[in-house]
Order: C-alpha cells, then sequence, then structure tokens
C-alpha cells in the first residue's frame, strides 16, 4: 500500500505535533528542498525566525515582512535557544547525513536538534525528533510529479496534467481541437512517468502528442480510447472501466486520476489504490478498507518479512481476475 501526505496533511502533523518541539528553540532551520516547506510552516506555527542550511553558515534569515533581517555571521547566535534543523521527510537518512555534515564542517558551535515531519522506521534512528512514522512505500503532494513513483505511475491527463476543456470548448470539433493545443498546463512532471491513460479518442492522438512534447512530457506509452465520437464514448460509459484495465495489465503502483468518482470507480475495478488530484485524496480499493483500518500495528520485523511479502502476493493475485461487471 502506497501511504500518500497532502500539504493539508502536513500541516495537520505539524500543527498536532507542536507540543513535541522544546520551548527554548530560538530559530528553525529548513533543508532544502522538501524540508523548506516543512520548516517554514513549522515557523510560522511557532512564530520563529526561519533560514535554509546555508542561511545558517552564513548568518542571514529568509526575509519574512518586518521580521526579515540580515544577520552578520557572529549575530545569528544572538537566538537563545536551540536551532532545530528539519526536513520534510527521512527514508533512508543520506539527506539529513549530508546535511549534518555540513553544518558540523562549519563549526558553528550551539546545540542543535535534527528533526523530521516523516520518518521511516529505519529513518528514525537519523533524527532526534519526528513527528509521525510511515511504514512502506509513501508519496507526499509536494514532489510526486518529481518522485520514482510517478515513474512507475498511470496518468490522466484532462485536469492531471493540464486543463479540463470547458462543456463549450468539449464540441468534438474545432473548439475542441483548439483546446488541445493550447490547454494550460497545471502538473508537469520532471522525470518520465510511466504511462498516459486517457478517455481522449484515438483521432486526438497527433494534437496530443504535439502537446505533450512542447511541454517536454516524457512518457512510456500513451493509451487513448479507440471509439468514432464523442457521442460513442458517452455511450459507452465506460471510462473508469477503459483506465482501470490498462491500469491492471500495466502493473503501474499508482493511478493519478482527476476526479473523485472516476478515482473510486477505478480503484473498485482494479483493487488497486487511486490519487485524486482534485481532492488531494488517495483512494483505496474497498477490499482493502477493513486491513488498512484495523489490523493491529506489529513490530517491524514481522511487517517487512511477513505481512508486506504477502500483501504483495494477494495483490497480485487479485490483479489476474477480470473485474466483475457489478463493479463498474
Amino acid at each position: 500500500m502506497i501511504n500518500y501526505r497532502s500539504i493539508k496533511d502536513l500541516n495537520a502533523t505539524i500543527k498536532r505535533s507542536l507540543p513535541k518541539v522544546p520551548r527554548d528553540i530560538g530559530l528553525i532551520v529548513g533543508i532544502p528542498r522538501s524540508g523548506l516547506l516543512a520548516a517554514n510552516l513549522l515557523a510560522l506555527h511557532l512564530n520563529l525566525p526561519f533560514t535554509d542550511i546555508e542561511g545558517l553558515i552564513e548568518g542571514r534569515l529568509i526575509k519574512s515582512g518586518k521580521r526579515g533581517m540580515e544577520l552578520d555571521r557572529d549575530s545569528i547566535a544572538v537566538f537563545s535557544g536551540k536551532k532545530l534543523i528539519v526536513d520534510d521527510s527521512v527514508l533512508c537518512g543520506s539527506a539529513m547525513r549530508q546535511a549534518r555534515k555540513r553544518i558540523d564542517e562549519a563549526r558553528l558551535g550551539g546545540e542543535l536538534i535534527y528533526a523530521a515531519i516523516f520518518v521511516s522506521p529505519r529513518g528514525r534512528s537519523e533524527v532526534d525528533l519526528y513527528f509521525e512514522e510511515i511504514r512502506g512505500d509513501r508519496v507526499f503532494e509536494w514532489n510526486l510529479m518529481h518522485s520514482g513513483v510517478a515513474m512507475e505511475s498511470c496518468f490522466d491527463i484532462d485536469g492531471v496534467l493540464c486543463e479540463d476543456p470547458t462543456d463549450q470548448q468539449n464540441d468534438d470539433g474545432r473548439l475542441y481541437e483548439e483546446f488541445l493545443s493550447n490547454a494550460k498546463p497545471l502538473h508537469l512532471p520532471s522525470v518520465k512517468i510511466g504511462y498516459l491513460v486517457t478517455c481522449r479518442l484515438e483521432k486526438y492522438r497527433k494534437l496530443t502528442e504535439e502537446w505533450l512534447s512542447r511541454h517536454q512530457i516524457e512518457y512510456g506509452k500513451l493509451y487513448m480510447m479507440n471509439l468514432p465520437n464523442k457521442a460513442a464514448r458517452q455511450a459507452s460509459g465506460s471510462h473508469a472501466l477503459f483506465k482501470a484495465k490498462i491500469y491492471k495489465s500495466t502493473r503501474a503502483r499508482l493511478f493519478i486520476e482527476s476526479s473523485l468518482g472516476q478515482a473510486r470507480q477505478i480503484a473498485k475495478i482494479a483493487n488497486s489504490p487511486v490519487l485524486c488530484m482534485e481532492k488531494q485524496l488517495m483512494v483505496y480499493p474497498e477490499v482493502f478498507q477493513y486491513s488498512v483500518k484495523k489490523m493491529p500495528r506489529l513490530p517491524t520485523f514481522l511487517h517487512q518479512q511477513i505481512i508486506k511479502p504477502l500483501g504483495r502476493r494477494i495483490k497480485r493475485r487479485i490483479l489476474d481476475i477480470d473485474p466483475p461487471v457489478e463493479a463498474i
């Protein structure tokens, strides 16, 4: 199972974990790049000054209205209390170790506390303080489009990579072709994504490929509906089924869908998780709901050696079964 955390989740985790932060912290320091988001939110909640690692070493804060100021190397020490070095997440700890090394080499002095909002069981030992432990695979809203998960996932196009057409634009004619050529981008990946799965019709493949090329979107394969026109597509009512079947056949790790309604249908038919970009919500198939909510927490070694491999085998077996018609 892929654990998903949105920016809303990040902020909620920080807010409920504020009592864990020592009250004598005087400065929040973010580890670039994702750690800056977490550190900034934490600094806002605690009403503390904020900087990045280079700022800490060079003696400057990230400016913020009246509180922003330039400091020399020695004057950054005037902030009373400890300094909290924050990253958004620690998986294996390589980024945190690099940050420690960089700061140690600067010989700044003073007491430093290293923290992360989210950690893996393996990453707990790399920090002095963490807010939430996440077991298994995870992906975050703020780095999804640049992650290894994206490289192994299926993506919808309209509402994910680009805006949705309006009812007027969606005329299956000249206005729609203009939309396909000039659609405004929404979420552009910086990595080669696995698959594009869209209910756009095959006759619009060239225009779609040209738009993807223009926006430098790399992908493995583009799947489109092979129907003659919009009326036939609407009559078929098979949007979610089409996407779910492709999802199953590719054995992708995740499907990224625009609308919540279709996300729920795809997850049910494919028996696999679907991320709804519209709501920033991970939709899990019903077959896994009980186990996800009710399974007791187990020791890490049992989870890694028994439960996780068993889950993979069960999921592979489910994916080999054709979805029942009533699941559509």
